[in-house]
């Protein structure tokens, strides 16, 4: 599916919003997931207060200009889930490490 320009925008301004409000960051390579398990991590994640989202890089890229979250440009590669912690900063790392244990194909 292809985005037009305002929906790239759209999407940069969400997530740049939600980087400048969050305490941490954490990228994940869920290549080889179900979408089963993919959804079962969204859930997760939703009740821990972790906002995810699967983000093209260099859209991510973009959102990140402008905050804490810039060095973390070099590590934007491959296909990426992103979570970020809004309050606790370890929520997201804790929830990728757990699932990690259970779906050797999340790293």
């Amino acid at each position: 599916m292809t985005l037009r320009l305002e929906g790239k925008k759209a999407i940069v301004a969400e997530v740049a919003e939600v980087a400048k409000k969050a305490t941490s960051v954490v990228a994940a390579d869920y290549c080889g997931l179900t979408v089963t398990q993919l959804t079962e991590l969204r859930e997760k994640a939703r009740e821990a207060g972790v906002y995810m989202r699967v983000i093209r890089n260099t859209l991510a890229r973009r959102a990140f200009e402008g905050t804490k979250f810039a060095c973390m440009d070099p590590a934007l590669v491959g296909p990426l889930v992103l979570a970020f912690s809004k309050d606790e900063p370890g929520a997201a790392a804790r929830i990728f490490k757990d699932y990690a244990k259970k779906w050797e194909k999340l790293e």
